[in-house]
């Protein structure tokens, strides 16, 4: 009992990170194709507001290896 629910526990660290991550990547991309049509000089800086979410999924990953091996 006690693996399996530390595997659910891992799995909504990554799942509930990852759509966070989606759901934020969806809105910046969107808006992120405006600035650039409008203003191609700004795709590096378009580039960097798309890969800040990413550090969610990051923080997702550590927290449910910390789940996974320290609660074991």
């Amino acid at each position: 009992m006690d693996a399996g629910l530390i595997a659910i526990g891992a799995g909504l660290a990554i799942g509930l990170s990852a759509l966070g991550t989606a759901i934020a990547q969806a809105k910046i991309g969107a808006a992120a194709i405006g600035a650039i049509l409008e203003k191609p000089e700004s795709f590096v800086s378009v580039l960097i507001l798309l890969v800040i979410p990413e550090t969610l999924v990051i923080f997702g990953f550590t927290i449910a290896i910390l789940i996974i091996y320290v609660l074991k």
